[in-house]
């Protein structure tokens, strides 16, 4: 018997899909990820597989990223019709280089970037991570939230050893911390070593970009606007029904896309999105999930202005597009 909570996605998902004609043909749409398959990615994943896509009258194909596949520049060439992008950042740069592509939602409220430091070495807030001598920060953390870290909260890149994404340097420096992500590199360390580390968010500690940002491209915003506001929706209640509903269907395509992806590690990353608010927080409370609001992309923006990372004659409205999300879809599946 279907659940109360099984009840609502379907119920949710059928009222925001546009009526689709009998026998109308579903719409094609490619849709590329900046990385491997992974829960991360997961509420894409579940608009695939329980046909929240097919009823907004989309025929969906994601198409992983990873070390060897540029998606963004096969957005921006016209070979995918969505992109799963990281952060502002990202599209605040593309408007400098005149790229033409820009966000329509923000799937993340916090980007899941942290600092992981050793228990027991007295490093128990964001400040006390000065005290150390080591900071293990790869090349594009160097160029973005670096600057941040010394712009605003005092480190030095003294501290600054360079990460290339193995963890054996932190784990062998017990007066170290690496940088990585809340959802993914603690579970690695604990299996690793068999121990929790200490985890500071850098979103609660005042860097706050939009995050996992579905971008396109303007010709596709101008001339296909229906076609991405069901993309966006449906994306929305893919979101909502990974995080509070059954998502067994959705990680079985994880893991058939990317065979490195484990069930334990999943529920992990899972738990660990719901824990700290990534998708779900803040302005998604009243906006539901994919919330964008200009304050947010203003106030970031100055600060990226302040710290360096973007040039203050860059028109930051044209980053993004709101006009697809804060209309509350969706919040009625959220379970507190």
């Amino acid at each position: 018997m279907a659940t109360r909570r099984t009840f609502l996605a379907g119920l949710a998902s059928t009222l925001a899909a546009p009526r689709i004609g009998l026998g109308q043909p579903l719409e094609k749409v490619t849709f590329g990820t900046n990385w491997v398959a992974q829960a991360e990615h997961g509420g894409f994943y579940q608009a695939v597989a329980d046909g929240t896509y097919a009823r907004h009258g989309l025929d969906v194909t994601i198409v992983p990223g990873g070390p060897q596949v540029n998606n963004r520049l096969l957005l921006s060439a016209g070979r995918l019709d969505f992109f799963m992008g990281g952060n502002l950042i990202q599209t605040v740069s593309a408007v400098e280089q005149n790229v033409p592509t820009l966000a329509v939602a923000a799937m993340f409220q916090k980007e899941p970037q942290c600092f992981l430091a050793h228990p027991g070495q007295g490093i128990e807030r964001f400040a006390d991570l000065k005290t150390l001598p080591t900071l293990f920060v790869a090349q594009a953390g160097v160029a973005t939230f670096w600057r941040w870290m010394k712009a605003e909260h005092g480190f030095r890149d003294e501290q600054v050893k360079p990460y290339t994404y193995n963890s054996q340097p932190f784990l062998v420096d017990k007066r170290s911390a690496m940088q990585g992500y809340v959802t993914s590199e603690p579970y690695s360390i604990e299996k690793a070593a068999g121990f929790a580390p200490k985890v500071f968010l850098l979103a609660d500690a005042g860097f706050d970009p939009y995050a996992t940002t579905i971008e396109t491209r303007r010709d596709t915003l101008a001339n296909k606007p229906s076609t991405v506001q069901r993309f966006v929706e449906a994306s929305i209640l893919g979101w909502y029904a990974y995080l509070y509903g059954d998502a067994s269907s959705a990680n079985q395509l994880i893991m058939k896309q990317n065979p490195d992806m484990t069930a334990d590690r999943i529920a992990y990353a899972t738990s660990r999105m719901r824990d700290f608010g990534i998708a779900d927080s803040g302005d998604t409370l009243s906006l539901g999930i994919g919330a964008m609001t200009e304050a947010r992309v203003k106030g970031f923006f100055d600060m990226m202005v302040r710290v360096g990372i973007a040039k203050p004659a860059t028109d930051w409205r044209q980053a993004f597009d709101a006009r697809f999300v804060n209309k509350g879809l969706g919040r009625e599946l959220r379970r507190t």
